[in-house]
């Protein structure tokens, strides 16, 4: 549930567009998770808008609609409020992380998604931006666990090897994405 007030149009939009995504992705097996899990659920919280999602965002093999809307708005570009489709593995990922850790608050979104003007101005401004970040793909995610160390995250996210994890301890977050598999440290 979010803390802030969606309206029921905006959700209905952010559905359809998310209905036609949750059906033609290809969807990856989570090996090392308990085959047994019939709901994945994620609980979100975004540092800079300070709102938070708490929803079953994947359940009896199928992935919710409504529940990747309310997950791509928490996602969205913090300078201009677009919106896109966050990769499913993405979350896969995350929910696996966590389910490693046995972390059971909010995952602490530092950067979602970044339009490619805003992830330009970051290249010019922050040292480490990629020029074709995934994060403009709705593929990459920074994020902290409070509670966990970042190091912990790191080595987990490490071990899954389902893509790049680079490590930010000065700037406090952990990326993750769903490109090749790669590790680094900023």
């Amino acid at each position: 549930m979010l803390n802030k007030k969606i309206g029921r149009r905006e959700i209905l939009r952010m559905g359809f567009i998310t209905a036609a995504a949750a059906l033609i992705y290809p969807r990856k097996t989570i090996a090392s998770v308990n085959s047994q899990i019939s709901e994945r659920k994620l609980t979100i919280y975004n540092i800079h808008s300070d709102e938070y999602v708490e929803t079953v965002y994947w359940q009896d093999d199928h992935y919710i609609p409504d529940a990747l809307a309310k997950i791509n708005y928490i996602f969205r570009d913090r300078t201009t409020g677009k919106i896109k489709d966050i990769h499913p593995d993405l979350l896969d990922l995350l929910f696996e992380v966590q389910q490693k850790l046995g972390y059971h608050k909010p995952i602490h979104i530092v950067s979602g998604y970044r339009t490619p003007r805003a992830n330009a101005y970051l290249k010019k401004t922050t040292k480490g931006v990629a020029w074709n970040s995934l994060h403009m793909y709705g593929k990459a995610v920074d994020i902290r666990l409070p509670g966990n160390s970042l190091n912990s995250v790191r080595r987990v996210a490490t071990e899954l090897r389902q893509g790049g994890v680079g490590y930010y301890p000065h700037s406090n977050f952990v990326h993750l994405d769903t490109g090749s598999i790669r590790y680094w440290q900023g």
